[in-house]
């Protein structure tokens, strides 16, 4: 329910004060008109409670700014929004194309480091976040005294003679609500038993993350992806000021989970009263991948829930460990990404995970 001046609004409240609901909230579709970003479709959803983010309708619904009463949450880059046409699948060219934002998708058939897999040159983390989507819909409705504000579309990958690949993604948020609730569901519509790697990119930027930040998170086992990391093992927990020419360091975990199958990480800043969850279904997402690169210029963190490891293609497959999905076959994947926004939420949320 929405507050406003610790008064809390009910939906003939509403009515009785506002004309319009767009007043405080709510659903806004619009064209970007400039730059590397002209033509590219979005949707602008406030909550109320003064959660602000972007849906890029044309960047396979991932979500571009993030602000709680305009406070940055999510890492911005250099190349700002921009259209898939701009996008280079080679290499490590994806960097090109990559504005950061709250949520990155990676995959779907394939992610992480550049690799050849069986002779197929594979660029870095995939090519699903720069597909447009398909079959849009946008809804704001009540229930009772509750307001949901919900997007929806497909996005489809797909290759003539190898690969259909669906997913189907919903984004919801409530009146009055500071958190974000995506449901996916991933679809082989083709003929072939294809590959299947997915990974939420969650990137976080400062002021949220600045010195004396801390990640925490049930970790049953951690482990640091190479020797860079293994360096900077003890404080993998902990974040520093920007550094020049800080090396891309990667741990991966394995987290408890809850009762229902679910997992739960955060990232907070008492000083700033401040911080971040991610809790997600395990079912489908047994790996998460914590990445740290704190540059100059480059300030972010990573919070990555995944089916595999960021190794490529080819690692997962020598090891056994590679996801298929046969023709018909279909995963459902559900996440919330929350905010934490004063003491005693973070105070709980750290005896949560203590405790988990």
């Amino acid at each position: 329910m929405l507050k406003i001046g610790g008064k809390a609004l009910s939906r003939k409240d509403i009515y009785q004060y506002f004309g319009s609901l767009q007043q405080i909230a709510g659903l806004r579709r619009f064209t970007y008109a400039e730059g590397k970003a002209k033509g590219l479709e979005a949707v602008e959803c406030r909550s109320g409670s003064g959660l602000r983010f972007i849906i890029l309708l044309d960047r396979g619904m991932d979500i571009g700014l993030c602000e709680y009463q305009g406070i940055p949450i999510a890492f911005r880059s250099a190349v700002g929004e921009s259209s898939p046409s701009f996008f280079e699948a080679e290499g490590t060219e994806w960097l090109r194309n990559f504005g950061g934002g709250l949520l990155v998708t990676c995959g779907l058939t394939y992610l992480g480091s550049p690799d050849n897999d069986r002779g197929e040159e594979l660029g870095l983390h995939g090519r699903i976040s720069n597909i447009p989507a398909e079959e849009i819909a946008l809804d704001s409705h009540w229930e009772g005294n509750e307001c949901i504000f919900r997007v929806k579309g497909k996005v489809r990958e797909a290759k003539t003679l190898f690969t259909n690949m669906v997913l189907q993604r919903e984004i919801t948020n409530r009146l009055g609500e500071n958190r974000i609730l995506i449901k996916d569901q991933i679809i082989n519509e083709g003929a072939h038993k294809t590959p299947f790697m997915f990974l939420y990119h969650i990137n976080i930027g400062y002021p949220l993350l600045e010195k004396g930040s801390q990640f925490c998170a049930p970790s049953l086992e951690v482990k640091p992806r190479d020797s860079i990391a293994a360096a900077s093992f003890r404080d993998y927990a902990f974040y520093s000021n920007p550094i020049a020419n800080y090396p891309d360091t990667v741990f991966y975990h394995n987290l408890k989970k809850d009762q229902k199958g679910w997992s739960k990480v955060a990232l907070i800043n008492k000083k700033r009263q401040l911080g971040l969850y991610v809790y997600y279904d395990g079912t489908y997402l047994p790996n998460f991948i914590q990445w740290k690169f704190l540059e100059d210029g480059h300030y972010v963190t990573g919070l990555e829930p995944s089916n595999c490891l960021v190794e490529g293609r080819s690692i997962e497959r020598e090891k056994g460990t590679l996801f298929y999905l046969n023709p018909g076959e279909s995963r459902e994947i559900h996440i919330e990404i929350g905010l934490l926004t004063s003491v005693k939420a973070i105070e709980e949320i750290q005896s949560e995970l203590k405790n988990f």
